[in-house]
């Protein structure tokens, strides 16, 4: 059986057998497997459909315009033996032996850990979730601007930040000091103004022993946030950075 693999995270890429898989060129086709495949778990009316894509257009263009999407996506997934489900009024996805999509890896993997403090993983928690995270490439559907697609882009972007959280914290209680910056990093470059994570820095910049690192991250800390949010560092922040100076025991 092929083998289908997609991909939502940055730019959109679809492989049957390590083959782009052709007939989703179409921008609407395109967009109509990407929301069935983000929303799999439940059938949707056809009518929300035809709304949610061609809401622009009379009902019943939108709904031929549906069915024809529907036809293509079709004749598409049929070589990569993946299949809809086509019923009167209802439309749903349907994975198969051989499906894999990134996005179910990336979600399933925050499931299993969501409850779990970071400093409380085990070593196989963490290899997965360091998995997980290196899946995400980029934002969702990078280019992609509909009002249904900016929600999950940011939903799945704050699961992303709390995973990379995580990490931090197992990196530090391992003394893993040097992999937990690098998750730091990959966190700011999302959200540059994301205090806790300024802080966890400074921490793991001092315990590695490399003080000026930590103080010169307080110094970033404080651009950001007055950058992008016009504020200076909480109470707890400064904190930190005095205790930094003073050569002292660091606490969070």
């Amino acid at each position: 059986m092929a083998r289908c693999h997609t991909f939502l995270f940055g730019r959109f890429q679809a492989e049957s057998d390590g083959q782009p898989l052709s007939g989703l060129d179409g921008a609407k086709v395109q967009e109509l497997y990407c929301f069935l495949l983000l929303h799999r778990d439940r059938p949707h009316p056809r009518a929300s459909l035809a709304s949610l894509l061609w809401g622009d257009m009379p009902e019943a263009h939108a709904r031929q315009y549906l069915r024809k999407a529907l036809w293509q996506l079709g004749v598409a997934l049929d070589s990569a033996a993946v299949s809809l489900i086509v019923e009167p009024g209802w439309i749903q996805f349907a994975p198969a032996a051989g499906y894999w999509l990134d996005v179910d890896q990336f979600e399933t993997a925050y499931a299993h850990v969501e409850d779990i403090a970071g400093q409380k993983l085990n070593s196989a928690q963490a290899a997965d979730l360091a998995a997980a995270v290196a899946l995400y490439r980029g934002d969702l559907l990078e280019g992609c601007y509909q009002e249904w697609c900016l929600f999950e882009r940011e939903r799945l972007e704050r699961m992303y930040l709390i995973m990379l959280e995580k990490l931090m914290l197992y990196c530090e209680s391992q003394g893993q000091y040097e992999s937990g910056i690098s998750y730091g990093v990959a966190a700011l470059r999302h959200d540059r103004a994301r205090e806790r994570t300024h802080r966890r820095l400074i921490r793991l910049h001092y315990l590695s022993g490399n003080r000026s690192e930590a103080l010169r991250q307080y110094r970033r800390c404080q651009e950001a946030l007055q950058e992008e949010l016009g504020v200076g560092p909480a109470r707890t922040t400064v904190r930190l950075y005095e205790q930094a100076v003073s050569y002292t025991h660091l606490t969070l």
